[in-house]
């Protein structure tokens, strides 16, 4: 089977079940494995953002998105080329990757596996969805993800709760939506600006301070560790009047943000954080 992956959380799946020989094309950020690093890109941003922090990066996406500008190119000559049987795509959220309807409309005649996750049980069956699709068993993969959150609500429940604001972006700060409201959960930790199951919106400084955290978790979306510590400088005076006890900055392009096996790795960070006082 040829697959393209236009998700990177489905391009970590698809190495995860063993089925990395037969990606045939990824997206320009899929970088894990760093064997997906080799397989060809079919995929580019047509926003420069690079350069930009994190308030300019929020001003360029919106002004594109409200001129109707697409964020991403696929070149879909290079996607035929590969001659895929099936293209996985998303519908999650048009800023953080390809939307599966700008696939459908340049691949007539392709498979295409939409995505759709917006909790993270919804992120476990879509793996399970993509392994049936490529004709792979999802149990052992999954019968091991699940493994492992059981043992980060057995922590959480010998140690009790703690309380904590997660951030998904920091200017302006975006409280946490999605999966990430349930990984906290698992992991003991009670966000009360946080919203499952919703993308995650813009809130204030001022609503964090109110939320009275004991840790401020802060993984920018799509942010290398290294450039989510610059970000957390550059706002470094609204973090500190936030009065948590700790702050923690995560890599939030690995942790977090995929909706991938990689969640898994995530709430095992939430729970080695909640577990130090």
């Amino acid at each position: 089977m040829r697959i393209v992956s236009l998700l990177p959380g489905a391009t970590e799946t698809l190495f995860a079940l063993g089925l990395g020989g037969s990606v045939v094309g990824v997206t320009h950020e899929c970088d894990h494995p760093a064997s997906a690093r080799s397989v060809s890109r079919v995929t580019k941003s047509n926003l420069a953002l690079d350069d930009l922090d994190s308030g300019a990066i929020e001003v360029a996406v919106g002004a594109a998105a409200a001129a109707g500008r697409d964020l991403y190119g696929i070149d879909f000559e290079a996607v035929r080329a590969l001659e895929p049987d099936l293209v996985i795509a998303q519908d999650v959220c048009a800023v953080c990757a390809i939307p599966a309807g700008q696939v459908e409309s340049g691949l007539p005649g392709i498979r295409v596996l939409r995505q759709h996750p917006h909790s993270f049980e919804d992120v476990l069956a879509g793996i399970g969805e993509i392994a049936i699709e490529c004709g792979a068993d999802p149990n052992p993969l999954l019968d091991e993800l699940r493994g492992r959150v059981r043992q980060v609500v057995a922590n959480a429940a010998r140690r009790g709760r703690r309380r904590g604001v997660f951030l998904e972006w920091l200017d302006p700060p975006y409280r946490a939506g999605h999966w990430t409201p349930d990984l906290l959960r698992l992991a003991g930790i009670d966000d009360p600006i946080a919203r499952a199951g919703i993308p995650s919106v813009p809130t204030t400084w001022n609503d964090v301070a109110e939320a009275r955290p004991e840790l401020l978790i802060l993984a920018p979306c799509g942010f290398s560790q290294a450039r989510a510590a610059e970000e957390t400088a550059r706002v470094e005076d609204s973090i500190r009047a936030v009065g948590a006890r700790k702050v923690a900055v995560f890599d939030g392009s690995a942790y977090f943000n995929r909706p991938g096996p990689r969640l898994v790795d995530s709430v095992e960070l939430l729970d080695e954080l909640a577990g130090h006082p």
